[in-house]
């Protein structure tokens, strides 16, 4: 149903060296000197330099512009160390590349003015999704950050996964209940399970185009997962997460391109932990609502897990930061870990504490891995 992205022929060649290779380490299970840090939206709101470059700009012509995305994935790397870079971008790009409208209204964020409300509407949405046509301008800010980053840390591609995606299309924007997008799963199973098929396909070339045009990770973001009850989330979420996983590997190695670690974040899914940990991903991603220990023993030792601190921890002093990171490493271990907030960076957090939680996961950590 979805055309090969034409950029996946060949990768581009001549990237420059990569000088640090912790996060890449990190989520194969190799062992590292440090646990290696990023941060869910590094790139954003809290920044200063964030609010100056988007403040004339449409927030999706922003993500349309490969330079205003190298530029503004790059802004986070200046003031501090981290230990991989994300593309600067927006999940709902791919509802946009099967023909929605979505706009970002100030106040309210993003929204859809034609929603789906009936099964009807799903012929709306393109069958057939030339990624590279639609998505196109993600790849070249791809290749555009992958040469500007000049080797200093990895840059990692990233998708909305499937049911966040739909409750996204159904819902019109945000919600806090999802009733719309859950009365879908429940009135018309077959049609949402033909939705979320033509979502993973599309998903998943966009994920291999972003491989091929210089991602050297990737992150699946379920980040409405906690909608979703055990066995919502087993029928119309997890088939869906391992399928990305199984194609976007068969369709790297068919396309002779690196075979890159995939991560999956599906936010609030205590309950799925153990399924997610045998979909087919290296890194498990973590919320702050569970315990490190208790993560551990549901995933076993075959992945790595990355987060959890609270995101609001970064509101604390800095010592109490410190204090914070240490205990979530003494807890997670500092190996086949990587360090990361439970979810994103909210836009009144102050950068020096975010360059004190980044200090403190690479102080604390060396100190861990040389006296134990």
């Amino acid at each position: 149903m979805v055309t090969s992205p034409a950029c996946c022929s060949s990768s581009p060649k001549g990237f420059p060296k990569l000088k640090n290779d912790t996060f890449l380490r990190a989520a194969r299970g190799e062992d590292t000197e440090h646990t290696p840090v990023w941060c869910m939206r590094q790139a954003g709101r809290y920044l200063p330099e964030f609010r100056e470059t988007r403040a004339a700009q449409d927030f999706f012509d922003t993500c349309r512009s490969p330079k205003l995305c190298c530029e503004l994935t790059l802004q986070p790397l200046r003031r501090f160390p981290l230990d991989a870079a994300i593309i600067f971008s927006d999940i709902l790009v791919v509802p946009q590349a099967l023909g929605m409208e979505v706009v970002m209204v100030p106040g309210k964020g993003p929204t859809f003015p034609e929603p789906l409300k009936e099964v009807e509407d799903l012929l709306k949405l393109r069958q057939k999704v030339d990624v590279t046509a639609e998505l196109g301008y993600v790849f070249q800010a791809v290749t555009l950050t992958r040469h500007s980053l000049e080797g200093k840390v990895p840059l990692i591609g990233f998708s909305g996964a499937p049911w966040t995606l739909m409750s996204y299309m159904v819902e019109g924007g945000g919600s806090t209940t999802m009733a719309k997008a859950k009365s879908w799963l429940y009135r018309h199973p077959e049609a949402s399970h033909r939705l979320l098929r033509l979502l993973t396909d599309v998903v998943t070339d966009y994920l291999v185009g972003q491989v091929a045009a210089g991602a050297q990770a990737l992150q699946l973001f379920e980040s409405h997962a906690g909608h979703l009850g055990p066995e919502q989330f087993r029928e119309f979420a997890l088939p869906y997460i391992r399928d990305i996983a199984r194609d976007v590997k068969s369709k790297l190695k068919a396309e002779a391109l690196p075979l890159v670690p995939m991560i999956v974040f599906a936010k609030d899914a205590h309950y799925a932990l153990r399924d997610l940990a045998q979909a087919g991903y290296e890194v498990v991603g973590l919320d702050w609502t569970i315990q490190p220990q208790e993560a551990r023993a549901q995933v076993g030792k075959g992945v790595t897990l990355q987060g959890n601190l609270d995101p609001c921890a970064l509101y604390a002093p800095k010592e109490k930061i410190g204090e914070l990171v240490k205990k979530m490493l003494e807890s997670f271990g500092t190996q086949r870990y990587i360090a990361n907030l439970g979810h994103g960076l909210y836009p009144d957090m102050d950068p020096e504490h975010v360059a004190a939680f980044v200090e403190a996961v690479h102080a604390h950590s060396r100190h861990i891995n040389k006296h134990g």
